[in-house]
């Protein structure tokens, strides 16, 4: 009987080491965590925004999720940017150690839609501060870190995203689309660090986060 009772601990440790890890998933109520100060913000004022289902939050600069730790996995947003020539850039910034050293997927609405085949193709983008900026990549390597998105959204509304990391690779999908828009190579050795939501230019708006780990 003891024998028989082993053999089942040993089998059930056995497959336990082989079975895949159980995935974990996380929304993140952004105006909550803006009222209990979990959001750390470099850049201008943080304000809670309510359009009609989508409640998040509206700013520009990074705001870091606070004891928010990212390594790989998927993450999805809704976000919002505005039409308007070279002053709406909005996205996840992850992988960060502070507000110089990070990596980021933003986009740039006001390409979304575009008829002029250049800007069309610099509607999403993928940058590794302070190494990597957007001049350099597209200096060195031109139509690698940056493409346009499919499906197109409307520049002015709510889009979608999803980001998927997984080891080095990156691809960032746009309204639920199977095919990604970009899919690219990390710049960088960071596995892991600080986690947020990244604006340049005008307001951004930013709501029901998601990370899956």
């Amino acid at each position: 009987m003891i024998k028989h009772a082993i053999l089942i601990v040993a089998i059930g440790l056995q497959f336990l080491a082989f079975a895949p890890a159980i995935s974990q998933e996380r929304m993140f109520d952004l105006q909550q965590l803006l009222k209990e100060k979990k959001l750390i913000a470099h850049g201008q004022k943080v304000i809670p925004i309510t359009d009609g289902g989508k409640k998040g939050i509206s700013q520009t600069g990074i705001v870091w999720l606070k004891d928010v730790n990212f390594s790989e996995g998927t993450i999805e947003v809704d976000l919002r940017g505005k039409d308007v020539l070279q002053k709406s850039f909005i996205g996840i910034v992850f992988h960060g150690v502070d507000t110089a050293t990070h990596d980021v997927i933003y986009f740039r609405p006001f390409n979304f839609l575009s008829t002029d085949p250049v800007r069309k193709i610099h509607a999403v983008q993928y940058v590794a501060h302070p190494d990597f900026p957007w001049h350099k990549l597209r200096e060195e390597k031109n139509g690698i870190y940056e493409k346009a998105v499919t499906p197109a959204p409307s520049p002015q509304d709510w889009f979608h995203a999803t980001i998927v990391v997984k080891g080095t690779e990156i691809n960032v999908f746009v309204n639920n689309s199977t095919t990604p828009s970009l899919t690219v190579s990390k710049l960088n050795s960071r596995s892991n660090g600080k986690i947020g939501i990244w604006n340049e230019g005008l307001e951004g708006d930013f709501a029901n986060l998601v990370i899956k780990k």
